[in-house]
């Protein structure tokens, strides 16, 4: 089964990162526990490449101090062009020398900084969303890791600001230009939103308005790949960045590809295949659209990315554990049960997982509505920020090392 896409303008397809072409211009979201390597490698195959891909929030404190799991996490295979690992940091110095070494280790193309995220263990140290609103410290660390990255383009993701009484994106976004950054995405919600609420696709415009030297890409409610090529009409947007529309949802990098790309785009496997990109066989081979699998289809792309985790983390229990928190996701709108999910919710390994898939109804077509929200939907929450954070927009004493994180990833 497939559905007709709309098609952007041709003009539109092809967006530059630095010395990179991203095409289509479509960017995989950092997003932590979900965008490890196996998943990042589902995605790519399914687009057959194209797009990018980037790492999970990897800490600059960890990075530094070559903590063991953030070295798992910053590992990229040779099909991995290019190399994309997003930051978190709070300490300009701190900041500086994770960049420095990244370059020195060529240990990626690509470095993107992480002024989104909105969880309390983020924002409490003043990162994250919470970091824009202080000018200065900003500004200190758009310049360190400029200077360090040297031919490394540096991008950065982040929020409108951390509530409807301090909007800071439009001055952080004047910052960054004066800095040399490469490229800004923008997630249309402020940090108290968190994911709730409908994304203000507005700001992107304005953004767009206020930077025109650098791509701006738009990032919230990109559910589907109709959603993408209308948030690019709407707000000229130069590209757009797809986080929990991936959910469960791979498939939705091969859409894309044949959104803004027709005739290019990937289906979806046979059971017992593993994912090829374009080409592969399932439902839509051969005709441009958009998948639409059946549950034997999407079953067998559980299944391989169980495997990959397994592969990855060089132990089969633990890959089969870390994949439990995708099942919701790809079995959402099919008739499984609750108690079906719970049961594949609590596997330990892949015969197990394999036994549970066999005896759902995999005939099942793809159901209406599938395509709806998935992840966190929290509405407003308050913000948790430093002692005396919003006293003043641009002092930052008492930011420093100490703020740092120290794990990497969820």
């Amino acid at each position: 089964m497939t559905q007709s896409p709309q098609t952007p303008h041709p003009e539109r397809t092809q967006l530059r990162i630095g010395p990179h072409t991203v095409q289509p211009p479509v960017v995989l979201a950092p997003m932590a526990g979900i965008t490890n390597a196996p998943f990042r490698t589902l995605c790519r195959e399914f687009s057959g490449g194209k797009g990018l891909f980037v790492s999970e929030m990897i800490t600059t404190r960890a990075l530094v101090e070559r903590d063991a799991k953030t070295m798992r996490l910053i590992h990229f295979d040779g099909t991995e062009k290019p190399r994309s690992i997003q930051l978190y940091g709070v300490d300009p110095v701190t900041v500086g020398k994770a960049v420095q070494m990244i370059v020195d280790e060529d240990l990626a193309d690509h470095i993107d900084l992480n002024f989104g995220c909105p969880v309390p263990k983020v924002t409490r140290k003043g990162g994250g969303s919470a970091l824009p609103y202080k000018r200065h410290l900003l500004r200190s660390i758009l310049r360190e890791a400029v200077t360090a990255a040297g031919p490394l383009p540096v991008t950065m993701k982040m929020r409108k600001g951390i509530d409807d009484d301090h909007i800071t994106f439009l001055d952080a976004g004047r910052i960054a230009v004066e800095e040399g950054v490469t490229a800004i995405a923008l997630h249309g919600r402020t940090a108290a939103q968190h994911y709730g609420g409908t994304a203000d696709w507005e700001a992107i415009a304005r953004l767009k308005e206020a930077v025109p030297e650098i791509p701006v890409l738009g990032n919230g409610d990109i559910w589907s790949a109709d959603d993408a090529v209308r948030m690019m009409r709407e707000t000229g947007c130069d590209g757009v960045v797809v986080g929990r529309g991936c959910l469960g949802r791979p498939w939705l990098f091969g859409d894309l590809v044949a959104a803004f790309e027709p005739g290019d785009g990937a289906s979806l496997p046979g059971p017992g295949s593993s994912v090829s990109g374009p080409g592969a066989s399932g439902s839509g081979s051969g005709t441009p659209g958009y998948a639409r699998p059946t549950l034997k289809e999407v079953a067998a792309v559980m299944r391989r990315h169980a495997e990959l985790l397994a592969e990855w983390l060089e132990d089969e229990e633990r890959g089969v554990i870390d994949f439990r928190k995708h099942v919701a996701w790809y079995t959402k709108g099919f008739s499984v049960g609750s108690e079906m999910r719970k049961r594949l919710a609590i596997t330990s390994s892949l015969a197990e997982l394999d036994a549970l898939l066999a005896e759902l109804d995999l005939d099942q077509e793809w159901p209406p509505g599938a395509d709806g929200p998935r992840g966190r939907t929290s509405g407003r929450n308050r913000v948790v920020l430093p002692d005396g954070w919003l006293d003043d927009p641009y002092d930052c004493a008492g930011v420093g090392a100490d703020a740092e994180l120290d794990t990497s990833g969820g």
